[in-house]
């Protein structure tokens, strides 16, 4: 699960937290025509629950990039809930985005957790094409308020 381009982030990160999910969610205002959860959520807090974890740009030496990258992660009973996964624009295809979800991967495995569950507004149709390629299945679609969700899960074997 080691990897010296994630690290759990700390209090000092959350603007850059911030920054990297503004960033990444901004495009989908207009698209879905309100603002993404996780432009709300409280960064802070996250962070200080230990649920954030940050990455850099491979090929970046410790300490001398921004962040580039994130996950927003919950442990539950019985699966690790993947509540973000955010780069920064002008990291796509950087291999950030791969190395987040594989650490995620990781991470569930390190805490013995059986799968990995996420969801996505269904109007966000980068991520529909992104989470099959990484082993992620539809599981379900749910209307809550304006968002309409699509629901996956990844069974980690």
């Amino acid at each position: 699960m080691t990897d010296e381009r994630i690290r759990p982030a700390v209090a000092a990160d959350v603007p850059e937290v911030k920054a990297v999910i503004d960033a990444a969610f901004r495009p989908y205002i207009a698209r879905i025509g309100v603002v993404p959860v996780p432009m709300e959520a409280d960064h802070a807090a996250n962070v200080a629950a230990g649920r954030v974890f940050v990455a850099r740009a491979p090929g970046s030496a410790a300490g001398t990039a921004r962040v580039t990258g994130l996950a927003v992660v919950e442990p539950r009973e019985d699966h690790l809930w993947l509540d973000v996964v955010a780069v920064r624009p002008d990291a796509h295809g950087t291999g950030v985005g791969r190395l987040l979800l594989e650490f995620v991967d990781a991470h569930a495995r390190a805490l013995g957790l059986p799968e990995i569950r996420l969801c996505t507004n269904a109007m966000m149709w980068e991520n529909r094409r992104i989470y099959p390629k990484f082993g992620y299945e539809v599981v379900g679609r749910g209307v809550t308020g304006p968002y309409d969700r699509i629901h996956y899960r990844k069974r980690l074997g």
